[in-house]
């Protein structure tokens, strides 16, 4: 029994065109009850050519409804919904629903969201970073008979000649010398307050009593003798806590922190930011520290800038000439690493915190927040919002810098006061 329908017989189809039809015509479509031929297609480029429409039994045509045969064929709405492809509806406009614009303003919303929690959860991340890399070593509770803590934060901030870490290359290289101990070589007091930040030097050769003391290892105390020295020779007998104590004694300031930093840790400050340009007014030479500048702006790398702060034989007033110097390029220091171009760049600020908080000694109380306050005092004292002077000196007896004792009681009551400033320096 043949299942075909009657259209499609073998006898009825004619001749084939194609694969395996010998006819030189194209197969049209057979007589087909379903089938209702529509008109000729319109040449190529004309338009698109009409499809054939299915009709039932009756020769009527289905209508569009749902389960219909030819529901949507014809528009190219194959499956029959509304939001099918194709045109549709009056005159043949789409029927699929547009699509919705973009909301420009939960995009910027959840855009800057995620920013702030990168930056806080970087913030966050840096702080905790740095603050592990502090060696909290001075413990400033074992210096005894201090005096009253005034208005503002007191800064005793150290360059000291260790050669931690540094091989003897380094020491050649840096022309440190290999002394064993640690001595200092530039000592400076930063009152921070209210009424603008106050940067002064303290020679290393200033004359000073050494007050009664404990001892920092042995924990026993020394009655004073009034016995006279340099500044420097203080710290280098007993370490930075005697230190604390005499410069408390012959000055009546509180020192609230300490900051101490070597040799190998400041060439590498410098050298992580990329060098330090610096203006010099005077070239000079020393065979001691290394020095031969010429007068001019120009970027002195980590070698180069330890040499300009040690620097004193080249110099008449050595020690005094020196301070000036040390000041001009911490100054010149800080306003370089405040930059954008270090501070915005993660491979200029990592490392220059890194090389910075690895050679830092501080006090166990020291916090970042801290030393963050000391480092934006200095840089705004080097920008003309502070002041910036040497002790007052008086005269020098047996080869000591001689304070000037009225002008530095004025000084420090002027500090302890958080005031003005108006005493002026050597």
């Amino acid at each position: 029994m043949n299942d075909w329908p009657e259209g499609w017989s073998d006898e009825n189809r004619g001749p084939r065109h194609g694969r395996g039809s010998a006819g030189a015509q194209p197969e049209g479509a057979r007589v087909m009850r379903q089938v209702r031929r529509g008109p000729a297609a319109p040449p190529y480029g004309a338009g698109v050519p009409q499809q054939p429409s299915y009709v039932n039994g009756s020769g009527h045509e289905e209508g569009a409804g749902y389960g219909d045969y030819d529901s949507g064929y014809n528009t190219g709405q194959v499956y029959g919904g509304a939001g099918g492809r194709g045109p549709g509806g009056p005159e043949g406009a789409s029927t699929r629903a547009p699509r919705p614009a973009p909301n420009w303003r939960r995009r910027i919303k959840w855009t800057a969201i995620t920013l702030a929690t990168v930056l806080v959860v970087s913030s966050v991340a840096t702080y905790f970073w740095a603050d592990s890399k502090l060696r909290r070593e001075v413990d400033l509770s074992t210096v005894i008979d201090r005096p009253e803590s005034g208005a503002g934060t007191n800064y005793l901030i150290v360059g000291s000649d260790s050669r931690e870490g540094m091989s003897k290359a380094d020491e050649r290289k840096l022309h440190t010398g290999g002394a064993e101990g640690k001595r200092t070589d530039s000592m400076m007091i930063l009152h921070v307050g209210d009424n603008g930040d106050t940067l002064i030097s303290l020679p290393r050769d200033s004359d000073v009593v050494v007050p009664s003391y404990k001892g920092s290892t042995s924990g026993k105390v020394y009655p004073a003798r009034g016995r006279h020295a340099k500044l420097n020779a203080t710290y280098a007998e007993d370490g930075p806590t005697l230190l604390v104590r005499t410069v408390e004694a012959n000055t009546g300031l509180h020192i609230d922190h300490y900051v101490e930093i070597g040799f190998q840790g400041f060439a590498n400050i410098v050298d992580a930011v990329g060098g330090v340009e610096i203006d010099i007014d005077k070239g000079f030479k020393d065979k001691w520290s290394g020095a031969d500048f010429q007068a001019g702006k120009q970027t002195l790398n980590g070698q180069q800038a330890l040499a300009f702060v040690r620097t004193r034989h080249a110099f008449a007033t050595s020690d005094l000439q020196r301070t000036k110097n040390q000041q001009k390029f911490l100054a010149a220091l800080a306003h370089q690493v405040a930059t954008p171009s270090t501070v915005l760049n993660p491979f200029k600020f990592y490392p220059t915190m890194g090389a910075g908080l690895d050679s830092l000694i501080v006090d166990k109380d020291m916090g970042l927040w801290d030393l963050a306050s000391m480092f934006w005092a200095m840089k705004g004292v080097s920008g003309g919002d502070g002041t910036s002077m040497n002790m007052p000196i008086s005269g020098s007896a047996g080869g000591n810098l001689v304070w000037d004792k009225a002008k530095v009681k004025t000084l420090v009551n002027q500090l302890n006061n958080d005031e003005k400033v108006t005493v002026s320096g050597n």
